[in-house]
């Protein structure tokens, strides 16, 4: 029971305290805690400000790095895009150009078998070999042009100058 007793007064002075202060509240004006609680307000809102710009034009930044990194990007996959395509057709002239000295030097063992040559055998067989050999340089031409494209950019202009 004094448990309860207890309670009960300490309800009563916490009821009688917050009384006290809502009288206070009422009557007594709190322009100077108001004034100096709104400074600190203001205060705290302008570093906030502060840092939202700050943030915004860090965030304005690396969007301005991000579009000049993927714009550069897209220009090195155009690039060897035509790459590329200039070393597939290469390399398709080289396969026909295979193909057509394969065929030749067939006809010409065949030739040769038969004890039968004819000069057109040889110079089909000639030209097919020169066709195969040229289909290979713009093959190699190709490649060598991908390797120099790859290096252009790692040389400085001082380094050339050197």
């Amino acid at each position: 029971m004094s448990n309860v007793s207890d309670l009960e007064r300490r309800l009563s002075r916490a009821l009688d305290r917050i009384a006290r202060s809502a009288e206070r509240i009422g009557t007594t004006p709190q322009a100077p805690d108001n004034s100096l609680e709104l400074n600190d307000l203001r205060t705290a809102l302008e570093a906030e400000r502060a840092k939202s710009a700050q943030l915004s034009e860090r965030l304005g930044a690396a969007k301005q790095r991000q579009e000049s990194s993927f714009s550069s990007l897209e220009r090195k996959v155009a690039r060897m895009t035509e790459q590329l395509d200039l070393q597939s057709l290469e390399m398709l002239r080289l396969k026909k150009a295979n193909t057509k000295l394969i065929e030749a030097n067939r006809q010409l063992r065949e030739s040769h078998e038969a004890q039968v040559i004819e000069p057109s055998t040889i110079n089909r067989s000639l030209v097919a070999e020169l066709e195969a050999l040229r289909a290979e340089r713009a093959a190699e031409a190709a490649e060598m042009e991908d390797v120099l494209g790859e290096l252009k950019p790692l040389i400085s202009p001082e380094d050339a100058n050197a």
